[in-house]
């Protein structure tokens, strides 16, 4: 899994932005519709849709032909009412609508951004390089946050957004002047914080049953075939991130078979439509899966959506892919054609 800088910034254009009218309209399911594949197309979360339509199990037994409630926008609702300063860092003018931080209480290594559709608390956060604990904090928002077209958030401690020229929104790929360098391969630079969770998190898989590998095996296939990704590539990923082992955990807390981040895993909650825990084998793999088929969706190809497995997509746009990234990317792609 990418490093936790990298991981913020992982997650689906469409993952917290919730439309600007609250309406709801009723859609007929066809085949291959999941509540997952109904969020990404409505602009909504599974968790919205699973409330408002009551549904059992997380939302995981809908059929074609079902009909469900889903977010309708209004027409000309899909943009903020003042685009020359949506998406770009501003000064919130105190009382200003869907401004929860009057200027005056900014300190001058603040800013404030104005959300615009697509926009995610884990893509702000990449973008200017804070931590998301630290802008969900400055915000007085949690990971399960809805974020609101036009809502301005502040972000805490920032230069100038990373990728971006003076007065665009739109993030633009450098061209290198030499290889990208490989990433750190020793965990002898993280602070001793990291190495104490490491070693809680070790500690508490050690104190759990785990599957054998076989079992593992069984169930990382079973897991992509129901949320349709390739069983070959996902058992691949799994090998090479923990040979399938639930109580593999790397020198940045990466956890379990599918080495998924803590950070990742809200995201992968979202997707999920639940509260997915990473210390359970099966959560894990669902996680795993589940953060692998988004990033399909989002990449420009199945190389790509692999190395963004490993580095974190916005990385690979921005950076290229990293040296040990190819060499990930390679490696997994190999071994998926012996599964």
């Amino acid at each position: 899994m990418p490093f936790a800088a990298d991981a913020v910034a992982l997650a689906p254009a469409h993952a917290y932005v919730a439309p600007v009218t609250t309406g709801w309209k009723t859609i007929t399911l066809r085949p291959g519709d999941t509540v997952w594949d109904l969020a990404l197309r409505h602009h909504t979360t599974p968790a919205q849709i699973v409330a408002k339509n009551r549904l059992a199990d997380g939302g995981r037994m809908v059929h074609p032909g079902q009909r469900l409630l889903v977010p309708g926008t209004a027409a000309g609702s899909s943009a903020p009412s003042k685009p020359a300063t949506a998406g770009r860092p501003s000064s919130a003018p105190a009382g200003s609508p869907a401004s929860s931080t009057p200027s005056s209480s900014l300190s001058s290594s603040q800013r404030v951004y104005t959300v615009v559709r697509g926009d995610t608390l884990y893509g702000i956060a990449g973008r200017y390089k804070v931590s998301l604990t630290k802008l969900m904090s400055a915000n007085g928002l949690r990971g399960s946050s809805i974020l609101r077209i036009g809502q301005r958030v502040v972000v805490p401690g920032t230069g100038a957004p990373s990728g971006t020229k003076p007065g665009t929104s739109t993030p633009t790929r450098p061209t290198p002047s030499k290889p990208a360098p490989s990433r750190p391969t020793t965990p002898t630079t993280w602070p001793d914080a990291t190495k104490a969770t490491v070693a809680q998190s070790k500690a508490r898989l050690a104190a759990t049953a785990v599957p054998s590998r076989t079992q593992t095996a069984a169930m990382i296939r079973a897991t992509a075939l129901r949320h349709g990704v390739d069983p070959r590539l996902a058992l691949a990923v799994g090998w090479r991130e923990s040979s399938w082992n639930q109580r593999s955990v790397s020198y940045v807390n990466a956890l379990g078979v599918m080495q998924v981040m803590p950070t990742s895993g809200i995201w992968a909650s979202q997707l999920a439509g639940r509260t997915l825990d990473l210390y359970d084998a099966q959560d894990n793999i669902t996680a795993g899966v589940l953060i692998l088929r988004s990033l399909q969706s989002q990449a420009d190809s199945r190389e790509q959506a692999v190395g963004a497995y490993y580095q974190g997509l916005y990385s690979v746009r921005k950076n290229g892919m990293f040296t040990s990234t190819k060499a990930y990317v390679a490696s997994v792609l190999e071994l998926a054609k012996t599964m």
